[in-house]
């Protein structure tokens, strides 16, 4: 992996210190307006500050709704190499003769995310393959980025402590560099859903794999916007895979894809899933998992006594009755449709205006009860729940949510 470099580091330290600096000059405007001006910002400067923006703006209250707004729109994709520089990038990974383990390899990217772009190629044998690719010094990006996200939330004092979820996003963050880890990751999700045959995870080829060079198999799909006017029954089925992919390893062995961004998976004809990018992978505590499922059980028995000790398990501290009440809320906005014994579409109760009503009643009863301090692993807990919903709402699929939730615990 690479080591920050000092000179990486300042300069992108420059670049991203300087555009912040510009915004804070900037200040004054409605909020609308200054949320609009950091998101380009940010969408300039790409990269890793990007994708942090993006994870921020899904836990509820930790920025302002106005940036929240802005910031799920960016699109974490960072400048791409050119062939020159993919050629040298490759030979000090693989070697001077890297083009001999291929029988063909792309030069020109057919996708870039934030750490790095990926190349379709394909073995001695003409099976095709993808090959992730880490930009140069993503390292020293990685910190400098990090450095001014802590200045940028230092501005807004919400009710949320932010100290923890920010060390959360920063470790994933670090992890994702590590393309050995997401190697092993791809092979532990393998494993875990190798039963289910409608569920696809690319091979990975550990003899074509660095720390900073991923290769796999190449699954051939489309994406879910592609795929939201077919008939509902497809529609169904392909939710169906979404969720079991996404939860049944983390209720059976504590592990979670913390990236449902919609270019993290495709779809195929018979309406079975390629999950993808195994970079941001969370393992919780047994505990924590517990407290999961504590909660869901404490909300359909009614007991607040229940939800007390879920929060407990969570990991959530000091918790007085108020903000116990909010999270509740919050709870039950999530959880709805898992308590619901019956075919329904996923945001039946809380679409549109309504769903905005409660975030806001819930943010407003958090500002009166004071601070809380989440525990970190909520963050990509929620992260998982929100992006998978808005997959669902797409789709405008129409499941026994209650029935596929108990059908995943086992």
């Amino acid at each position: 992996m690479d080591i920050p470099s000092l000179s990486g580091r300042l300069k992108r330290h420059f670049d991203t210190s300087t555009s912040v600096a510009g915004f804070l000059a900037k200040l004054g405007g409605s909020p609308d307006e200054t949320a609009s001006e950091l998101s380009k910002i940010l969408g300039n400067l790409k990269g890793p500050l990007m994708k942090v923006g993006q994870i921020l703006s899904i836990v509820p209250d930790m920025i302002p709704p106005e940036y929240a707004h802005h910031f799920q729109s960016l699109q974490s994709q960072a400048p791409g190499m050119g062939e020159l520089f993919v050629k040298r990038r490759l030979k000090a990974e693989l070697g001077p003769d890297w083009l001999k383990n291929f029988g063909s390899f792309n030069l020109t990217p057919f996708a870039a995310a934030s750490l790095g772009q990926v190349h379709a190629a394909t073995d001695l044998r003409g099976r095709p393959l993808a090959c992730k690719l880490q930009y140069p010094d993503m390292a020293s990006t990685v910190e400098a980025d990090l450095s001014q996200v802590k200045l940028l939330l230092r501005l807004y004092r919400g009710p949320l402590d932010t100290e923890e979820i920010l060390k959360e996003v920063a470790d994933r963050l670090r992890e994702e560099l590590l393309y050995s880890r997401e190697l092993a990751s791809l092979k532990t999700f393998r494993d875990l859903l190798s039963h289910k045959p409608e569920i696809h995870i690319p091979e990975g080829l550990p003899e074509l794999s660095t720390d900073r060079l991923l290769t796999m198999d190449y699954l051939e799909g489309q994406p879910l916007l592609s795929w939201i006017d077919v008939p509902l029954e497809q529609r169904n089925l392909m939710a169906k895979n979404l969720f079991y992919a996404w939860y049944y390893p983390f209720y059976k062995s504590g592990i979670l894809h913390g990236d449902p961004h919609f270019g993290n998976y495709t779809f195929r004809e018979d309406g079975s899933l390629n999950l993808f990018d195994f970079g941001c992978v969370r393992t919780f505590d047994p505990s924590f998992v517990q407290g999961v499922l504590h909660l869901y059980r404490a909300l359909k028995a009614n007991s607040e006594v229940q939800m007390a000790e879920a929060y407990d398990l969570w990991g959530f501290e000091n918790l007085t009755k108020d903000l116990r009440e909010a999270l509740t809320l919050w709870a039950k906005f999530l959880y709805g449709p898992l308590l619901d014994n019956r075919i329904r579409p996923i945001d039946e109760d809380y679409n549109g205006i309504r769903g905005k009503e409660i975030a806001k009643q819930v943010f407003q009863k958090l500002r009166d009860s004071g601070t809380v301090k989440p525990p970190r692993e909520f963050v990509f807990m929620d992260r998982a729940a929100v992006g998978l919903g808005s997959a669902f709402i797409r789709l405008r699929a129409e499941l026994n949510w209650c029935e596929l939730f108990e059908e995943v615990l086992g």
